[in-house]
């Protein structure tokens, strides 16, 4: 996640954590798991966040001053801290103070960190060669240079147990690179995706197994326009072209696509392991989703996605994937329902079902009527809406 600077220090940015915390990388103290966003208190003042991500079990987080703060699992020197104790509370790096930071990427076990100047640091685990640091030691605690990047990078991505870096000056034609679990992609200024690695779950939209080489996806498969912003999970992508619209593709047994598979996807399941609950696809590509068209923010968690629309008055999100309809509705539905059927959640309180058709003009289906009334998912609501209130302030006044 990227945010623009602070306009003043009374705009600073408020960081919100939940979910799992078995080793503390929440950064609230403790390493109970976490069930609604809880905001850190006095975190990284006066200084604002610019960039968050997480790992395996390990936090991150680059602040507008170029500081890095660290937390979580650190059992192989991932946080770059000199010792492979677990760490509760966001902690500065310090080894790297007086080094500008850019961006951080963290994989499963390692972290991978990019300065100001172009240079590239890794720390964590080195087992499969991932720090980049030829013969090497299985692990490091503290950030050391990667010396076979002579060039400047500008811009990394870490993904379960590989790296990347892409380098080049202002002009360089790469705007970013991903990687997934086993796959990597790159996108160019001009719009043109490349994929290469695994295509075990059609994440490259290819009929290949595997490509050795980076490969474009055509820009058919986006109705011919060009793609400006892309994200992966651990087995599938998403792309957001430059009239907003958002297409999905890759594994999809727990809904992360947010779509039922069309019949000429052929996926089945995988031979070689039935009891593996993946598929295998003969031929997935990449399909939009209308109802997230426009979508001012995306992310991808290893098996889910989360989107953010702005849509006139209100400000909706539409959550999908793995845990999604039980966390969100307490409603055991088919994981790959439609986006579309769930409809946009409409983060307000709605009172009756009078007041609803009135506001949205028509009347509340019934999965709306389970979740806008009941008043345990009425809680759940406020407290998204507030939080999203927030962050809709803050961009407004940046």
């Amino acid at each position: 996640m990227e945010r623009g600077r602070c306009a003043s220090a009374a705009a600073a940015a408020a960081l919100f954590a939940w979910g799992a915390n078995s080793y503390g990388q929440l950064g609230l103290g403790h390493k109970e798991d976490v069930l609604l966003p809880q905001q850190l208190n006095d975190f990284c003042e006066p200084g604002c966040v610019k960039r968050i991500t997480g790992g395996g079990g390990h936090s991150a987080v680059v602040t507008d001053g170029g500081r890095l703060f660290v937390c979580g699992l650190n059992k192989d020197g991932q946080l770059g801290l000199g010792h492979t104790e677990n760490v509760l509370y966001f902690t500065p790096c310090t080894s790297l103070l007086g080094c500008p930071i850019q961006q951080v990427a963290c994989g499963w076990d390692f972290t991978i960190i990019l300065t100001e100047g172009g240079q590239v640091l890794s720390c964590g685990s080195n087992s499969f060669g991932q720090l980049g640091v030829p013969h090497g030691p299985r692990r490091c605690v503290v950030p050391q240079v990667i010396e076979l990047l002579r060039e400047k990078v500008v811009c990394i991505a870490a993904g379960l147990r590989h790296a990347l870096a892409a380098t080049g000056l202002e002009n360089s034609k790469v705007r970013c690179v991903l990687a997934g679990s086993d796959h990597s992609a790159s996108l160019t200024d001009a719009g043109e995706l490349y994929v290469w690695g695994s295509n075990k779950h059609g994440q490259l939209a290819t009929q290949a197994v595997f490509l050795p080489v980076p490969q474009k996806i055509e820009v058919h498969c986006f109705q011919n326009e060009k793609v400006t912003a892309i994200w992966s999970g651990w087995t599938h992508l998403v792309a957001q072209t430059e009239t907003g619209k958002v297409f999905t593709w890759g594994r999809a047994d727990y809904g992360q696509l947010g779509r039922k598979l069309e019949a000429q996807e052929g996926w089945k399941q995988d031979e070689r392991d039935s009891s593996l609950p993946c598929l295998t696809p003969q031929n997935s590509m990449p399909l939009s989703l209308h109802c997230l068209t426009g979508a001012t923010e995306v992310s991808c968690g290893s098996e889910h996605n989360l989107a953010v629309i702005e849509k006139q008055e209100w400000l909706g999100a539409l959550i999908h994937g793995i845990n999604t309809v039980q966390t969100i509705s307490n409603n055991a539905q088919a994981p790959e329902e439609r986006p579309d059927k769930w409809e946009l959640l409409k983060i307000k309180r709605l009172g009756s079902s009078k007041d609803f058709t009135k506001r949205v003009k028509r009347q509340p289906t019934a999965w709306e009527k389970k979740f806008c009334y009941d008043k345990s998912n009425q809680r759940l609501v406020s407290k998204i809406y507030k939080i999203l209130q927030n962050l809709n302030s803050k961009k407004t006044t940046n």
